[in-house]
């Protein structure tokens, strides 16, 4: 008989009473090959026909039930069929639809192509749904069962449809699958919920404890589906945090003028990729603070310390405190951390002799002002700390007892600073003599190292030195002047240069420099001090243009300093005379090496220069620095010597006002500036210092000793310490300066391998961390471009990367690349952008762009490229990522060196060859996993090559659901379908 369609084989097969094996024959004979039976809709026929009755046909479904176990039908032609059965008062029917389900539940497959495995995640959504309106269904049979007291077959049903619900869910295998349906149906998932409400509404009545309890179960399990990747653990066993710790006072030492966002983002990612609780977090950042106030040397590191902790530090952690998830939470927290706080008394008291004062009062009351503490949390502290403080070593009678407090200083300097912008914006022509009261008060004392540690913590700083160069514009030029006004012109052009100065030298010049805004006239100051003022890292040609100014503005600056008994003040025009003196000071210096003036005229000369206004004996050194650098030995004397005579005061009866107060400044600014080449002429000059040491990061590397003998050996003590203090990351810095990039990382990475023991590896990955922090873009790109590609393809070098090293190795690698990726879209910190770049290597010859043209990367790798792809998979080019269909810029260094990266991980994984590197890759995919936040889809892991996922699962650490939902981007189409293949082929 030939059959016409499926539907009269099925009745065929029913009338003649064939046996399941002989229908599945007899249906292979009348159906050709060509169809497969999902598309001829085998499974729905089969229950169609099945279901007519009021009970299911029993022939009809051993036919289905023997389809389902020799895979005729796949698995999701038979929940999509089941899904679309409606008539939930068919109890029979819905019960062997029920144990039809029961058969493959917990145990759904697909190794077809993606597509059919997207279709599996689509049929479990609908099943679901379908489960969850027939336990509803059941559940309200039951109720109306029991009042009308037959409740024994309304229970059975609903205990059935349960116990599938809780087989269904309790695979994470089908809860990750519906993880990626809810994302491609999301209206299919709003149905899910709104039943799951339903159902809860009526079970709410159940008196039933087991069946409530196993509801509620499976209720928690599919609310769990959208955030299963965001469950991490946290770390309880540990107490102290190294690499917040470091970074704090990385930030506290080299970076006070920095915006907190950045440090707010980068304290961040290290709590995220620790798993830090938020308590001993704040309490870490506490502690760092407190440390770093105490070991800071006198004078203007000990201002910007107590500024960096009592006015920065609260505000980023009020910015925390949007991160976390309540107000609430985040004070209790942070009140938390300060009971830990509280129980290092020691450290607490040190912090008291320090600061003179009762250091947590201020910090408590600081921190209430912010809203990061309640008014009774406070006080309970307070109280706490005042029983500590009895038995704390008192200081004798009379010491201190006249000195302020830095803290209070710092926090009343801060509303004087605002005061101090606003009076600044006044117009400077209406009254010069009353601004120049508030200036003079400035240099008093440490008011003006304080108002400007206040301004660097608050962000203020920029502004602060935009109206002082401002100023100094205003004073440059004296036309039509009184003799009365010249002065107080030629102070507030003196006092706002040497501030200035002042500022670049202990906050860095990019606080000055303006953003370039093209056509604007860039200021007299700015332009000095881009060209002719000397600093670390940067050598001036004292032969340049700048310094050669017009010849007879020259000779008459001459003339005016040889003749005059004192330098002329009415219509000065003083930016001129600043650019003027070196060449001024070059004609005066050939003059006395040729005998025609003699030593009492230079003395004479140069107490003009120096007598009236400081500015132009600090632009006359300034130029005398780079002048000498290009002499001989022998030819240097007479330079350094003038030097001399401009470092010293002027002891006249006839100076300007705030003489001695603008000489102090001009001191450090000179000492400051002669400091490199006064080391490598070996020649000493005292400069009149207010005694305490004003340069004391300078100088810090040990004479006569290899650079990587100093790093391994500062390395080796920081280790054993445990954490880094604030001299330790000066000489770091230095090293990193004068070896490069390149040196450093490699040569700490070589210490990192050497380490044997766990603990120990884990440590030093903390620290490492920190002190990459210094660079951490570059340090990024020399580790992932050069270092790992070097380790992972020289087979001599494999045994390095065994566990614990190579493990350890993998976290500082995964971390450094997040958090440059993270950062990289932002700014630079000024910390980093004043660095010298080295060109390591051009990235874009490196790693060309174009995928036909092999890498140097690629052309390393020994792996068979045919290996790398499985047949079903050749139609996605091996490289493709998610990446480019994000179309992310590849031009960008850091992209590219992380694409290739994932394209060598993906070839390791892919090659014939296993050992050390193998395994290095599965830690290095693991750490990712484990740092990732749940639907991230900006990171790391974009870059990773489509088809190292199905190379991935065949590890068997990495072979988990989760895994692959985390490793891929979920939020492209591809991303699921990749996903979904390979979660179904698990």
């Amino acid at each position: 008989m030939k059959v016409v369609n499926l539907k009269q084989a099925i009745l065929q097969a029913w009338k003649e009473r064939w046996s399941d094996y002989q229908w599945a024959i007899n249906m292979k004979k009348f159906f050709p090959k060509g169809a497969t039976w999902d598309i001829l809709n085998l499974a729905e026929a089969l229950l169609e026909q099945a279901m007519i009755g009021p009970s299911p046909n029993p022939l009809i479904l051993s036919y289905l039930k023997y389809a389902i176990s020799s895979q005729m039908v796949s698995y999701s032609s038979v929940l999509t069929a089941i899904s679309k059965f409606d008539d939930f008062s068919r109890d029979l029917c819905v019960q062997a639809l029920l144990d039809i389900m029961d058969m493959f539940c917990d145990r759904l497959s697909c190794h077809g192509k993606a597509e059919e495995c997207i279709g599996l995640c689509r049929a479990l959504l609908s099943a679901l749904h379908w489960l969850l309106r027939c336990t509803a269904a059941s559940a309200e049979r039951l109720q109306e069962g029991l009042e009308a007291g037959t409740p024994a077959t309304g229970e059975k049903q609903l205990a059935m449809c349960l116990q599938r619900l809780e087989k269904t869910l309790s695979s994470t295998k089908n809860r990750a699958l519906l993880h990626i349906a809810k994302l491609e149906e999301a209206s299919s998932w709003t149905a899910i919920e709104h039943s799951l409400l339903k159902l809860g509404e009526i079970l709410a009545n159940l008196s039933n404890p087991q069946l409530r309890s196993q509801a509620e179960k499976c209720g928690t399990l599919i609310r769990s589906i959208p955030t299963m990747l965001s469950v991490h653990s946290e770390q309880p066993h540990k107490t102290g945090f190294p690499t917040v710790h470091a970074l704090v006072l990385l930030e506290g030492t080299m970076n006070l003028t920095g915006e907190t966002q950045p440090l707010v983002e980068q304290l961040m990612m290290v709590k995220r990729m620790q798993h830090i609780p938020t308590p001993l977090f704040v309490l870490e950042i506490w502690k760092a603070c407190l440390v770093g106030l105490i070991e800071s040397p006198e004078g203007t590191e000990e201002l910007k310390w107590t500024a960096f902790t009592f006015l920065k530090i609260p505000q980023v952690l009020v910015k925390l405190k949007k991160y976390s998830h309540g107000d609430k939470d985040f004070t209790e927290d942070v009140n938390c951390a300060f009971e830990f706080l509280l129980k290092l008394t020691p450290l607490l008291d040190k912090a008291d002799q320090r600061c003179n004062c009762d250091f947590t009062d201020f910090l408590l009351q600081e921190c209430r002002k912010q809203g990061l503490l309640s008014e009774a949390s406070v006080n309970n502290l307070m109280a706490k700390r005042a029983v500590d403080r009895e038995h704390a070593p008192q200081p004798k009678a009379g010491e201190n007892a006249n000195i302020q407090p830095n803290p209070g200083l710092i926090l009343r300097a801060e509303p004087t600073v605002t005061n101090i912008l606003k009076t600044m914006d006044a117009d400077h022509s209406k009254s010069p003599e009353g601004l120049l009261g508030v200036l003079g008060h400035m240099l008093s004392g440490k008011s003006l190292d304080l108002l400007l540690a206040a301004a660097a913590a608050t962000g203020k700083l920029k502004s602060f030195a935009r109206k002082f160069i401002n100023l100094n514009e205003f004073t440059t030029h004296g036309s039509e002047e009184s003799t009365k006004a010249a002065p107080v012109r030629a102070l507030l052009f003196d006092i706002s240069f040497l501030m200035l100065c002042h500022v670049a030298q202990t906050y860095g010049s990019e606080v000055i420099l303006s953003e370039s805004s093209t056509g604007a006239e860039v200021p007299f100051f700015e332009t000095w001090i881009q060209t002719c003022m000397p600093e670390e890292g940067k050598i001036l040609n004292p032969d340049h243009p700048c310094f050669r100014p017009d010849s007879t503005k020259v000779e008459s600056l001459v003339a005016l300093l040889n003749n005059s008994s004192e330098m002329k003040l009415v219509q000065m025009n003083w930016h001129e005379a600043c650019l003027s003196i070196s060449a001024a000071i070059l004609e005066i210096l050939n003059a006395w090496e040729n005998g025609v003036l003699a030593f009492e005229s230079i003395q004479k000369i140069t107490d003009n220069i120096k007598g009236k206004v400081c500015s132009l004996a600090v632009c006359a050194v300034a130029w005398l620095v780079a002048h000498v650098r290009m002499l001989g030995l022998d030819e240097r004397e007479k330079s350094l010597q003038m030097i001399r005579q401009l470092a010293g005061p002027l002891y006249s009866e006839n100076t300007l006002q705030f003489y001695n107060e603008r000489v102090v400044i001009m001191s450090s600014i000179l000492e400051h500036m002669c400091a490199d080449v006064l080391q490598q002429t070996a020649t000493q000059i005292k400069f009149p210092s207010p005694g305490m040491d004003t340069m004391p990061y300078w100088n810090l590397l040990p004479p006569k000793r290899p650079i990587k003998e100093v790093l391994t050996d500062i390395f080796a003590k920081v280790l054993e310490k445990g954490w880094v203090d604030s001299r330790s990351i000066h000489i770091f810095d230095t090293l990193l300066h004068m070896g490069g990039v390149y040196w450093f990382c490699n040569n700490l990475i070589k210490e990192l391998l050497k380490e044997t023991r766990k603990e120990h590896t884990l440590r030093a990955v903390e620290l490492l961390y920190s002190i990459f922090c210094l660079d951490m873009q570059q340090v990024t790109l020399v580790l992932l471009g050069h270092i790992l590609p070097g380790l992972l393809t020289d087979s001599s070098k494999w045994h390095s990367l065994m566990d614990p090293p190579g493990t350890a190795l993998a976290k500082l690698a995964v971390w450094c690349a997040l958090s440059s990726y993270s950062s990289h879209k932002g700014q630079a910190s000024s910390r980093q952008k004043k660095r010298h770049r080295e060109d390591i290597e051009d990235y874009i010859s490196l790693f060309p762009l174009d995928d036909m043209q092999p890498s140097k990367l690629m052309r390393l790798l020994s792996s068979n490229e045919e290996d790398a792809n499985s047949p079903t998979d050749r139609s996605m080019s091996s490289s493709l990522s998610a990446s480019q269909l994000h179309t992310v810029n590849m031009r960008d260094p850091l992209n590219r060196v992380l694409a290739n990266l994932f394209l060598l991980i993906s070839s390791i994984l892919g090659s014939r060859t296993a050992g050390p590197h193998t395994q290095f890759v599965q830690w290095f995919m693991e750490e990712c996993v484990d740092c990732l936040e749940q639907g991230s889809r900006g990171s790391i892991l974009q870059f990773m090559p489509f088809t190292t996922v199905s190379e991935l699962v065949k590890v068997s650490a990495m072979s988990s659901p989760k895994v692959v939902l985390a490793i891929t981007d979920l939020s492209l189409p591809l991303g699921r379908q990749v996903a979904a293949k390979a979660i179904a082929a698990l």
